[in-house]
């Protein structure tokens, strides 16, 4: 059963992921949840240990930038609508 979840990434990033989930025949949600399945097999014990080092790398040496907004319920239902048009 498919759950659905709502994730930010900077555009760019986004770009080359659809991208790359492109040419090799993935859609852009199936290639995240590929990820995600590698990440909890229980097959890797450290982050250096992932095939994704190169930005699990980034992210435990503090160069990621994580960027949240404060916003209330009806501003997130307006940017969900938005973003389905």
């Amino acid at each position: 059963m498919d759950t659905k979840i709502t994730l930010s990434f900077d555009a760019a990033v986004i770009d080359k992921a659809k991208k790359f989930a492109e040419k090799n025949n993935l859609s852009l949600s199936r290639l995240t949840e590929y990820l995600y399945r590698q990440i909890t097999t229980n097959q890797y014990k450290l982050l250096e240990d992932l095939p994704v080092s190169d930005w699990v790398n980034q992210l435990a040496e503090g160069d990621a930038e994580y960027v949240t907004k404060q916003r209330g319920r009806k501003a997130l239902k307006t940017e969900y609508f938005n973003s389905r048009k």
